[in-house]
Parts: structure tokens; sequence; C-alpha cells
């Protein structure tokens, strides 16, 4: 029995007359109202059209080799660089038979990453194994290569003879070959760096494929910045579809990016800096990503950023680093250069096509300026030693520069006021279940006037957590409730993290788990399903009167945006392990509710600690069905453990 047929069975919809009666008919009327949710609709407030959107850094393999469709990791061999010199994740072919020597020089013709691969083949012909030898690449646990999809594989080559090199995708389970294509050249040109560029449509599917890049002649070859993409990537964009679509069906109203902790770096040599990071994707030189302990080649960049924003349909949020590390600062005497680095990247995004900045967004095939209308100064900086006073700085620059753009301070003012200031400030939470579920009121007392609030990162972690649990969801929709009645207070507010690929879980939960061919979303991100249409939306006032500790609810009036209709939706939070009965009233509807029409969402698992998998994908997600006696006056009873959301047509 489904969990939706089973809510239905003890679900009881029926007119509220005036009180609950027991009787020997009845019984069950003795607690048909224990609480009591009582709503206006003819008075309410506009909640703000950005309320809420998403949050995305590059942590847990989220860009690279995640929602960046670049299937070749380590593609320009700097990763190890810098470190031992290691090729990793590349594998020598036909190392064993003594056939090749590999190594790494400073021989590119890139100069800002001047690593190359050289391969010294020893063999020739058929004195080399059979498939030959050279190097693969396993990209990010695996590329998934899909039987009659193309992939276009590009690389820069040159070499002390003629080449002539084979370029195939192999499943690495069972060897078999995918697809190739024959690379040949020679004359004089072969030793000057060239770029090559084939593509490939696969005759086979693997999910746990390699690029191998082989050869059968003797002879001297260096390779660099080897890439291989899918062609079908969303808008030709670069980013992989399954991935992009279930961030864009959160329905997303801005984009905050890239981090997070990402952008401040464990040490500021290696904090994200938007200008490595444009232009050509073979210039770019990649960084460490120290914090997360990965090499990024910085595929999604500062441009990709914008451009996924606007994808989505969603503002742009662009956070950059203000000076400040978590282990180093510059202070306010040295600041100028990181201004005027923000300054650039403003004008980068919004800049005319003329413009110096703007003119190589133009070259990156966007002439027309990106909507960049919030940027925020640092990540979770405020206490650092020079923050407030390098926060001044890049304040009144960008005011001066930027009079329009909207700044979020990373101090806290829901509680006391700043000492700067600022149009936004930014909030943080990750706790248990309950101190979530506690956390409905925390914005009721926070200023109406002055900076609003932008909780940029929210989540229920650890234990309650575990990888996504119906637990979790079911208090951070408790939260997001009281976001919803606070929302003359806070403007925006974001899950973290988005996305995580399931062989790199750094940190858990996150709203999107993911491999080389599959995705699956947890209870936290279908949850943020039911707060879509909030944003732009009217709150409306209502009143809950109950003995029970465990229910929280609120009621938005909306317009669906599919059908034209008007409906007024109420969602209760039950965060109690029983079963609880709420009586609702809408007073003040110049109208009746439509039944026909009228349906009612639930999320609910019987454990609390339930969560979604790969091999049960849909265990916990919102239940649909009709309600067949919806009613201004209704008395409904709600599972354990539940969000239940009540869509009534007006």
């Amino acid at each position: 029995m489904n969990l939706l047929h089973s809510f239905s069975v003890f679900l009881i919809v029926c007119l509220l007359i005036s009180e609950c009666h027991a009787d020997a008919n009845a019984n069950v009327n003795a607690s048909c109202i224990v609480s009591k949710l009582a709503i206006d609709a003819s008075s309410g407030r506009h909640i703000p059209d950005t309320l809420f959107g998403v949050f995305y850094e590059e942590i847990n393999h989220a860009g690279a080799g995640g929602i960046w469709a670049e299937l070749v990791s380590n593609r320009g061999f700097e990763a190890g660089a810098s470190s031992d010199g290691s090729i990793y994740p590349w594998k020598i072919i036909g190392e064993n038979q003594s056939s090749i020597v590999v190594s790494t020089d400073r021989s590119s013709c890139f100069e800002r990453n001047k690593v190359a691969l050289r391969m010294d083949i020893l063999c020739q012909g058929k004195s080399c194994p059979q498939a030959g030898v050279g190097i693969s690449n396993p990209g990010y646990w695996g590329m998934n290569i899909e039987e009659g999809k193309t992939y276009k594989v590009v690389f820069y080559v040159r070499s002390l003879g003629p080449i002539d090199l084979q370029v195939s995708f192999i499943g690495s389970d069972d060897g078999a070959k995918l697809g190739s294509k024959k690379i040949m050249a020679h004359g004089l040109n072969v030793t000057q760096w060239s770029r090559m560029e084939r593509t490939i449509k696969a005759k086979g599917s693997n999910h746990n494929s390699s690029l191998h890049i082989t050869t059968k002649n003797k002879g001297v070859i260096w390779l660099d910045q080897v890439s291989a993409m899918p062609l079908d990537t969303h808008n030709g964009h670069g980013f992989r579809n399954d991935l992009f679509k279930m961030v864009a069906d959160l329905k997303p109203k801005f984009f905050r990016f890239p981090g997070g902790c990402y952008v401040e770096g464990d040490f500021l040599k290696n904090a994200f800096r938007w200008k490595d990071t444009v232009g050509p994707w073979e210039e770019r030189p990649g960084h460490l990503n120290d914090i997360w302990h990965y090499w990024s080649d910085d595929g999604l960049g500062y441009f990709e950023g914008l451009q996924l924003s606007e994808d989505l349909g969603a503002l742009p949020i662009w956070v950059f680093n203000n000076g400040l590390s978590h282990h180093d600062e510059v202070g306010p005497s040295s600041i100028q250069p990181f201004v005027q680095e923000a300054l650039e990247g403003i004008e980068f995004a919004r800049g005319s096509a003329t413009s110096r900045w703007g003119s190589l967004r133009a070259s990156m095939g966007h002439p027309q300026p990106f909507n960049l209308r919030y940027v925020a100064i640092g990540n979770e900086d405020c206490g650092k030693l020079y923050y407030e006073e390098n926060y001044k700085i890049f304040y009144d620059a960008i005011r001066h520069t930027y009079p329009d753009i909207q700044m979020i301070s990373n101090c806290d003012a829901s509680d006391l006021p700043l000492k700067h200031p600022a149009d936004i400030y930014d909030y943080h939470i990750y706790t248990s279940s309950n101190d979530m579920f506690s956390k409905y009121t925390k914005f009721d007392k926070s200023p109406r006037s002055g900076p609003k609030a932008f909780v940029s990162e929210y989540a229920v972690w650890r234990e309650d957590a575990g990888h996504g649990s119906l637990y979790a969801a079911v208090a951070e929709a408790s939260f997001l409730i009281g976001i919803e009645k606070n929302s003359d207070a806070v403007s925006l507010v974001s899950y973290a993290p988005l996305l995580s690929n399931v062989n790199d879980n750094g940190w858990i939960p996150d709203a999107i788990f993911f491999n080389s061919h599959q995705s699956y979303g947890t209870p936290s991100y279908w949850l943020q399903q039911l707060f879509i249409e909030s944003s732009g939306a009217t709150f409306l006032n209502s009143t809950l009167q109950s003995s029970s500790t465990s229910i929280v609810a609120s009621a938005i009036q909306y317009k669906n945006c599919k059908d034209g209709h008007n409906y007024i939706r109420v969602k209760v939070v039950n965060f109690g392990n029983t079963t609880e009965s709420l009586g609702m009233s809408i007073n003040g509807l110049q109208t009746n509710v439509q039944p026909t029409g009228s349906s009612m969402v639930v999320l609910t698992s019987s454990n609390k600690m339930d969560e979604n998998s790969f091999s049960e994908p849909m265990k916990i997600v919102p239940q649909r069905s009709s309600l067949a006696n919806a009613n201004k006056d209704m008395n409904v009873e709600l599972p354990p453990y539940s969000v239940t959301s009540f869509d009534l047509l007006i």
C-alpha cells in the first residue's frame, strides 16, 4: 500500500459546524479539532518576488564532475604540477610492457598553464601491445557514454615525427570500444602545437567509461588540454541536462555563486579569482580547491555562473573574495587591487560590449550584459580582523560606480544593528531538526527597516539529516514557513549545499545527489517545490490556536502560472510522532472555494529517518490528490512528521 493511499485512510475532511461533538455514531469527532487555523483572506502582504532561490558552490564536485558536463578530469595535467608531479587520474596504457615512458614538462603553448604531458613511445607496430600504448582518463569516477549520442573531443598535440593516434571511449569494466576516431598528421607542422578536434558517435553505452589516446608509432608526442564533452548539453552551454533540469524545476528566482568557503579558500593563493576563470577554457590555469580538497579546471567559471543564472531565469548573486581567506588576510592599506578586481568583475557582467571587460564577455558569446543586481562582499567573514574595514572600502567604491547594485554584508543584523551600511545582510544556519523547527520565530522581532536578511545557507545536518532525511525536511518546512511569515524582514533564502557527487560526499546532506548518469532529490529538495509559488505571492494573515507544540502553518494566495487561476495555499507542518487534527477556516473570502480543481499534497513517510536513494529515488516525494470536499471551513488530520499543502481554488 503506498503512502498516499495509507494517508487517505485516516484523512477526514468535513464541514466545520461550530465545534466538535463526540457521539456514538462519530467517535472520531471527539478529537476532531485539537488545533484551529483561522485565515484572513481580506488582508495580506506581498512576498518579495525573489524570495526563494538556489545557492551553488564548487563543493562535492558539484561543478567539476557534476553540472558542468566536461568528462575529462585534470584536462591540462596541472593538478599535480605544484606538488608531486603526478598526472592523476590519468593512467598509462602499456607501461607494464616497458613500451612507453610518460612524464610532464613545462613546454605547453599556454602561458598560464605551462605543464604538458610527454609520451616517449618505445615500441613500433606489432611490437606494441595489441591496443597500442598511451594514456587513459576515467573522468570523475567514470564517464557516462550513451549509445547514439555524440561527443566532442579536443586536445592539443605536437610531435617529433608523424602523428598516428587513436582516440577512443572504452568501457572501463568490460573493455568494450564504444566509439573511436583516428587522428593522423605529418610534415614539418607536427613539431608545432596544433589543435585537434573530432566528434565521436557512441555505438554502445557504458556508465563507467574512459577516454583512451593511444598509438603504435615509435617517437615522442606531447599532449595538452584534453577535453571531452557531450554535444547535447543544455542550450549548448555546457551544463549537464539532467542536473540542470533538477535545479530548473525549483524555479529559482536567484542564483548565488560560486560559494561559499570556495570563494575564500583555505589560503588566499587558492581563492576563487574570477579573472582566472574567464576567456578560452584552454587558457584558464585552474586552481586547487583547498577548502574541499580537489583540483578545479575552472571550466565552470565566472562567465558560466552568470550564464547558468540566465538559463535558469534567475538573478545572479555574485559572491567575491574581499581579501580574506580562512588563514590569511589583506588589510585595508593593501586592499585596493581586490577592490579593483571586484569593480572589473561587475563591468565584465554588466558593461557594454565595447568596454574593456564587457568586450571580453562579448567575445565569449554574450554581447548583451547580464542582469547582475546583487553582490556579496565576502562569505562568512564577519568577525575577521579586517572584514569591516575592508567592507567599507568595497562598499564605497561599488556604490560610487554602480549605485543600483545591492550589496550584501556578511554580518548578521537579525538581532543587533550593523556598524556599517548595507542593503542586505547574510544569515547562515546549520543545526539539528528540533532547533530548526523552533526557528520559525527567528525573524519575528527582527527590524523591518534597514537591511533585509538573506538566508543564503540553511539546512538540518549531522545525525538528524543523514544523507537527507524526512526528519530534516519537516523541520526545515517549519523554518521556511517562518521565513514566509517574516518576508518583510527576509528578502532571499536558499538551501545549502545544492549538489553532491556521491563519490565525494565531503558535506552532507545536499539537495541533489548524483553519479555519472543518475540523480535524485532528497526530501529537502522536494520540500522546496512546495514553496515555489511563494515568491511574489500574497502572504495571508492567520492565527493558529493549538494545544500541540508540533504544528506550524501558513497561508498564501497566488496565481497559478499554468492555468491562470487563483489559489489559496495552506501549508501545515506536523513535527510530532502522532496524528494531529486541524480545523481550518477562511474568513473574508469574497468567493467560494471550488472543490473541483482543489487538491492537497503530502510529503511524509513511514519512518522519519527515511531517505531517497538511487534504488528508491521517489520514496519520499510530494504526493498530490484531489480534494473533493474543499471548503472555506474544513477539518483535516495530519500524519506524523509530515508537510501537507492544501491548494484551494477560489
